[in-house]
């Protein structure tokens, strides 16, 4: 063999040289008698797309919800990309998962995993050439703490005991924000392909709240769904042309102003946090737990995507201030003007997302200050902890009940995920301090769904007792018992029309509707204050 600084060993031209015989060259001579050194590990990665490729290859991505999958679909369609989001996990995705990877993980790696492969068996099937070449995956990635640190190594190796061994895995950095590196991705990921993402993220979030809040009290079902169904391909259509989705918003507010609803329904409301995934699938990795809950007869509350982007737009803002002053790299990068920065993009962030919602009336909630969570988690448990959701299952549960925002929480995460069981160990506490909070804790498996569902409905049954005698004791206040006392009467209610929001006097919306009846005629189709202000008022009344 020959020696690796032997320039005949150089192919002529150098077109088949690897990066091993790079790293080889560069390693000094050694003796005969020596072993020779390892070389320091690197994760392999399959070739770089051309420029020619990056135009061509389709995008595969998933892990969300329909509503932000098919609008991310538009906004990067607009950019010329050509993305397709895969359909929602099941549990035959499970088994693919659990069939190619490490024992040991968690299910969300089983899930979107398998999910992948599935997908790309059906292409091997149906005689789809080239899929290597023509398709890549986009996902989130992290450098841990939990078990999400290894999806990409998870990735890879699956792909390569299923025979796709030179597919693309491009990963978005959740840590880096705008600044994403394109080393060995192939895949250009720069500004206007992250801004035109998060834009995606929050129509989509809007989307998906309107119709949790409004399906329940809808009089033809299926109505809602039918007006935000369209409103989607509007949308859709909007980002694609990359035109702004504020007229397209109102648009969507005036149809669904069309719709007949009844908030005399009494129903608990249901505020669904926990690991970030499990709590976002609409499929068999949470057990469809949302549209479950709306069939048991509750009112449920998603978080919103845009909460997650926040809460790292916060850490990162901590991370910053936590090292001033450092003799560090980091304190000679100005962490002043980068905890600027931070805040404006912050700012800037809260007031595009309160603008969409100003176009559909301000009928969604505003996104709950980070700074509030914090404040409300301190006291258990370290907002310095990173993993998972962090600090924000407690906080989330904290601010449920103070701010009176659900009569349940229900925190849904995988079996034996790391971050969500330190949590979980931390609600005790939670639940010592405040004795009224209801709140249940779901591991999801893929199977056992019979056990979780039945255990979740023990704590609905006393939710829902709490919103019927809250309506009772709104409806004495304001001398209506027994409200309403027959069908006649139920059919002469005066109901605001379905965008107008209601006060936000009590938890439930038929209490809040009793306190909406009782506004002057001139003052109904005001929306209430925002969260900000109703704050600000809170304070000036305690002063």
């Amino acid at each position: 063999m020959k020696e690796s600084g032997d320039s005949s060993n150089v192919p002529p031209g150098g077109q088949d040289v690897t990066a091993q015989d790079v790293v080889v060259s560069s390693l000094p001579a050694q003796d005969p008698g020596q072993s020779e050194p390892e070389a320091h590990y690197r994760l392999s990665q399959p070739p770089p797309l051309t420029d020619w490729e990056r135009r061509q290859v389709t995008i595969l991505f998933g892990g969300l919800t329909v509503a932000h999958e098919r609008l991310i679909e538009g906004a990067w369609e607009g950019l010329g990309f050509h993305p397709k989001a895969l359909p929602v996990p099941d549990n035959e995705a499970l088994a693919i998962g659990r069939e190619y990877c490490n024992r040991g993980m968690c299910n969300p790696t089983y899930y979107t995993v398998g999910n992948l492969l599935k997908y790309l068996f059906k292409l091997r099937k149906a005689g789809v050439p080239h899929i290597e070449e023509r398709f890549v995956y986009l996902t989130a990635g992290s450098c841990g703490p939990c078990r999400f640190g290894t999806y990409e190594a998870e990735y890879r190796r699956a792909l390569k005991q299923a025979g796709f061994s030179r597919f693309r895995i491009v990963l978005v950095q959740q840590a880096r924000g705008l600044a994403q590196s394109t080393e060995d991705s192939g895949l250009k990921i720069d500004r206007g392909f992250i801004l035109a993402l998060v834009r995606g993220l929050m129509v989509g979030d809007l989307l998906n709240e309107l119709g949790y809040a409004l399906r329940p009290y809808e009089v033809v079902k299926g109505s809602v769904d039918d007006v935000l169904e369209q409103g989607r391909r509007w949308l859709y259509w909007a980002l694609r042309d990359r035109e702004s989705p504020v007229p397209v918003l109102r648009r969507i507010r005036k149809r669904i102003d069309k719709l007949a609803i009844d908030y005399s329904r009494v129903k608990p409301r249901v505020k669904i946090t926990g690991e970030f995934w499990a709590q976002t699938t609409e499929g068999d990795g949470n057990y469809r737990m949302a549209r479950w809950l709306e069939e048991e007869g509750a009112e449920v509350m998603v978080e919103p995507v845009g909460t997650w982007i926040d809460y790292l737009l916060w850490k990162r803002m901590q991370w910053v201030r936590d090292r001033k002053g450092l003799p560090t790299a980091a304190a000679r990068e100005m962490p002043g003007l980068a905890e600027v920065r931070l805040r404006v993009g912050q700012i800037i962030f809260d007031s595009v997302y309160n603008t969409y919602r100003a176009a559909l009336g301000f009928r969604t909630e505003p996104l709950a200050s980070m700074d509030v969570l914090g404040r409300y988690a301190d006291r258990y448990f370290n907002t310095r902890v990173g993993g998972g959701e962090g600090h924000m299952e407690v906080a989330k549960t904290i601010f449920s009940v103070r701010r009176r925002k659900a009569h349940m929480v229900i925190s849904i995460k995988p079996f034996g995920c790391m971050p969500s069981t330190q949590s979980d160990g931390v609600q005790v506490k939670v639940m010592e301090d405040y004795p009224d909070a209801l709140f249940v804790s779901v591991e999801t498996s893929g199977d056992s769904e019979v056990n979780a569902k039945s255990r979740v409905q023990m704590v609905l049954f006393e939710a829902q007792a709490r919103a019927r005698e809250e309506f009772r004791r709104t409806a004495e206040r304001f001398q209506l018992e027994g409200f309403p006392k027959t069908q006649v009467d139920e059919a002469k209610l005066e109901m605001p029309l379905p965008m107008t929001p209601l006060p936000r006097r009590e938890i439930g919306t038929a209490a809040n509707y009793l306190w909406w009846l009782q506004r002057p005629a001139a003052l109904r189709s005001l929306p209430v204050p925002t969260e900000a202000l109703t704050e600000l008022l809170r304070k000036y009344r305690r002063r």
